[in-house]
């Protein structure tokens, strides 16, 4: 017997670098805009036929916030249909943004290791860019995502 297959996909979400982020309008990052923004993506583009076939195995696995960084499990049979409909999302809330895939795997475990790598070179150059502006816990909150990664599971 042949167990699901899956597909997941490392991707970085850059937001618009033309949009004035005050702290009164924050944009953060979860899983549930992203998800919601994938589904109504796939809705709008593929239909409720194309939403109802992919729901089933879609789902949202890490988000980091400061970062960008996220992965998305989806089914083998699925996985272009989600890709192509993350491609399209265009807005998160109100603000403008571009999903980059960094990583393609079959396996967790390979899909880890290439987020792991690709958050900490994120996290080294958000602290160069930020250096006086760098919040108190922002330390801690990183190594609390790093461990979040490292303990993903089916």
């Amino acid at each position: 017997m042949v167990g699901f297959k899956n597909r997941y996909m490392v991707m970085e979400v850059f937001l618009d670098p033309n949009k004035d982020l005050s702290a009164d309008d924050p944009i953060i990052i979860t899983q549930f805009n992203l998800s919601k923004a994938v589904k109504d993506s796939i809705l709008s583009n593929f239909g409720e036929c194309g939403l109802a076939s992919s729901t089933n195995s879609f789902q949202v696995k890490y988000v980091n916030p400061l970062t960008k960084l996220c992965i998305f499990r989806t089914s083998r049979e699925d996985y272009q249909k989600v890709w192509a409909a993350v491609t399209l999302v265009r807005t998160i809330g109100n603000c403008p943004v571009v999903f980059n895939l960094l990583d393609l795997s079959g396996s967790i475990k390979a899909c880890k290791t290439a987020a792991l790598k690709c958050d900490e070179m994120k996290f080294e150059q958000y602290k160069l860019s930020a250096a006086d502006r760098l919040p108190a816990d922002a330390h801690q909150r990183m190594q609390n995502f790093l461990e979040k990664i490292k303990h993903l599971e089916h």
